[in-house]
């Protein structure tokens, strides 16, 4: 299991980003995909969830309204769109899912700034 994010960077106040995560070496369609955030010098947070068909998702509150989790199956991947983008949503952006165990990618770093 190897994840692995892309699409974060520098953005304006109300700007846009959408973040990618590839997950190949698992049936990807079979588990629950994850986003979460750490901010400096704060906890790690659940950000969005998505179930195995995209049927279903789920926001924290901060950010529901203004970002939008989905996945593509056939590309063994999901994305997470940020619209609406505000300085306190600057944090570096994890991946993840549990399998037997807990698997995360790398982090992509999101820094929102005029």
């Amino acid at each position: 299991v190897h994840l692995v994010e892309s699409g974060g960077g520098l953005a304006q106040p109300g700007g846009s980003l959408r973040l990618s995560c590839a997950a190949p070496g698992f049936t990807f369609n079979r588990y629950r995909m994850n986003w979460y955030r750490q901010a400096p010098g704060k906890e790690r947070e659940m950000v969005a969830i998505i179930d195995s068909s995209g049927a279903s998702t789920t926001y924290t509150e901060s950010v529901a309204g203004r970002f939008t989790i989905s996945r593509d199956n056939g590309k063994n991947t999901v994305y997470l769109q940020m619209n609406s983008l505000k300085p306190e949503d600057t944090a570096v952006y994890y991946c993840h899912v549990r399998l037997t165990g807990d698997y995360w990618g790398q982090g992509t770093q999101v820094t929102v700034s005029s």
